[in-house]
């Protein structure tokens, strides 16, 4: 089946019941918290391809890990050890500002027409003196896009974001939810602007595992995080002449 939105597109690699399930929208963003937390999660979870996303105007290139070339947005589904379905989106590259309307617009309807329940988009937020060397766990905020969902971050102890401006795929899953009543949460951790940040991206995934009861286990990727944040700048480095032809670099699996 193929779904389209203004050549966005999704398309499924098999037919999978996603009823109730949890979605986490894994898009790069300040500190590639995103995108590392999905990939991570999408390793310790155990999950596998169920489909992929898919426009023109996306980069011309395949995301090779392992030997199999994969699409620069996928889409990775699951059961929990709960038994609670977990379904990931995960990408290597920044949307095109003119494209995060439709990519968001797609993936709303998508998680609609699943009757998925619940859609998470983890962030990175900029912090003023952040230092790329600094051990500290980082401090994480959420905010909901309704009042049950405010409610339940309450309920949790999770500290809600009150004041501020959530950019891109996140800020406007959140407009969406709130028009159509879905509930959508978005996770802001603090991360260095500069830097692939994985501690970061530790603590959104710690804030994830609260949220839907789940037990993840983010010590090796504290432990790994120099190593993934050193293998991120060097790909950056080496992929240079592929972002002036393709306007933007994919980022490789961190945890094959």
């Amino acid at each position: 089946m193929v779904m389209q939105l203004n050549d966005v597109k999704i398309i499924d690699f098999e037919d999978v019941d996603l009823q109730g399930a949890t979605v986490i929208a894994g898009f790069p963003s300040i500190g590639l918290v995103s995108t590392i937390a999905a990939n991570y999660l999408i390793d310790a979870l155990n999950l596998r391809q169920i489909g992929c996303m898919q426009s023109s105007h996306f980069p011309a290139l395949s995301v090779v890990h392992t030997g199999e070339p994969l699409s620069p947005v996928r889409i990775y589904a699951g059961d929990k050890a709960t038994g609670n379905k977990i379904v990931i989106f995960v990408s290597e590259f920044k949307p095109k500002p003119h494209l995060i309307n439709s990519i968001s617009d797609t993936i709303m309807k998508w998680v609609t027409e699943k009757k998925c329940k619940l859609l998470i988009s983890p962030e990175g937020m900029v912090v003023e003196g952040k230092s790329s060397k600094d051990d500290s766990v980082s401090d994480a905020y959420a905010i909901g896009s309704t009042d049950s969902a405010r409610r339940m971050l309450i309920s949790k102890n999770i500290a809600q974001f009150k004041n501020g401006i959530i950019a891109g795929v996140s800020g406007v899953l959140l407009n969406i939810g709130k028009q159509s009543d879905f509930e959508v949460i978005s996770i802001l951790t603090e991360a260095h602007p500069n830097y692939p940040d994985a501690r970061a991206a530790a603590s959104a995934i710690n804030v994830i595992a609260t949220i839907t009861d789940t037990e993840i286990n983010v010590a090796p990727l504290y432990e790994e995080s120099e190593r993934i944040e050193q293998q991120l700048q060097k790909f950056h480095k080496q992929a240079k002449p592929m972002v002036s032809t393709a306007g933007h670099a994919p980022q490789p699996n961190m945890y094959g």
